[in-house]
């Protein structure tokens, strides 16, 4: 029983990590937020830390209460099938409008011109944005939303192998089996997620564009809805 406990155990480390590699959603939202929100490493890992607690936790919660129940695999499927389209059409749905709130904020701060007359007589211009002089409450109220708004897409995102390849093979042995899989998926899981995306956060932060910083936002919230696209289209 040790040995079949064990080769699932690495099974679980392996797909989490695979899972989360080649899901962009994973990771490229924090990316993405971080560089355009210029969220601070602590705020960086919290955030992409919380959520993926909730997307792995969720799942697990799932996958427990289907073995206790007694509940098939295509019922259990069918389930985390509709959350995942959910969570699809919540990405896709949040980038869209982050996508139209960072244009509207881009056209909103495009650098001006002023003319100054000194007293005497001289005159000179200058160009310049209020993007960083004023801070609008509604501004305030997207920046406070957009953490909890990724959360909760990634509540309702499934982790699509964690039940039927880990949890219910587990429940085979027994339920000290199937926690003891469930927390290896999950600590693999959101390890991965936290390595990609901190590893991008310190990658990016080298980076200085500032000509496309006053598209930031604009550019976060396409590829936000390219990625949520991407999976609904080819299943990523």
């Amino acid at each position: 029983m040790l040995n079949g406990i064990f080769i699932l155990a690495i099974t679980a480390i392996t797909v989490g990590f695979i899972h989360t590699l080649v899901g962009p959603d994973h990771y490229l939202p924090f990316v993405v937020l971080a560089k355009a929100r210029q969220w601070s490493a602590v705020k960086t890992f919290t955030i992409t830390f919380l959520c993926g607690i909730g997307h792995v936790l969720s799942s697990v919660v799932l996958g427990f209460a289907g073995v206790i129940l007694g509940m098939t695999l295509f019922k259990i499927g069918n389930i985390e099938s509709s959350r995942g389209d959910l969570a699809e059409w919540f990405l896709m749905s949040f980038g869209f409008a982050y996508f139209i709130w960072g244009i509207h904020r881009a056209i909103r701060n495009r650098p001006h011109r002023h003319m100054h007359i000194h007293e005497e007589g001289r005159e000179h211009a200058h160009f310049h944005a209020h993007s960083d002089e004023h801070v609008h409450p509604h501004a305030e109220d997207v920046k406070s939303l957009t953490p909890w708004v990724l959360f909760i897409i990634f509540v309702f995102g499934p982790c699509e192998p964690l039940i039927p390849l880990i949890m219910y093979p587990a429940a085979r042995h027994n339920m000290l089996a199937v926690a003891v899989v469930a927390l290896v998926f999950g600590f693999a899981t959101i390890t991965t997620m936290m390595g990609i995306v901190m590893a991008s956060f310190y990658g990016l932060s080298k980076l200085r564009l500032h000509i496309f910083e006053r598209y930031s936002h604009a550019a976060a919230g396409f590829a936000i809805f390219a990625c949520g696209a991407a999976i609904k289209l080819f299943g990523l």
